[in-house]
């Protein structure tokens, strides 16, 4: 079962302009976008390979986490490996 999204303040602010229609078009809009699309693509580039011994357990554990969120498992380390590095990885404890 996929969690529903949560979204921070900046992001329910855009969602509820586009619901109201009061988002405006941007100046060259092409540009911008393509402009973006690269700085997305530069992020997500996946071009090195990490590999690494873990325990059966931890295995497990992450492959079962992962499947709750309805991704690959390797996907998933790889996505909490970029939050860590990047500082978006917050302890619940």
């Amino acid at each position: 079962m996929k969690k529903k999204p949560t979204y921070d303040d900046e992001e329910l602010e855009i969602l509820q302009a586009m619901e109201a229609g009061t988002l405006k078009s941007v100046r060259n809009a092409p540009a911008q976008i393509k402009k973006h699309r690269a700085a997305a693509d530069a992020t997500f580039k996946k071009d090195q390979r990490l590999n690494i011994r873990i325990s059966s357990r931890d295995l497990k554990n992450l492959q079962a986490r992962a499947l709750e969120e309805g991704v690959p498992y390797q996907t998933f380390a790889a996505s909490l490996l970029h939050k860590f590095v990047s500082g978006h990885l917050v302890s619940s404890r």
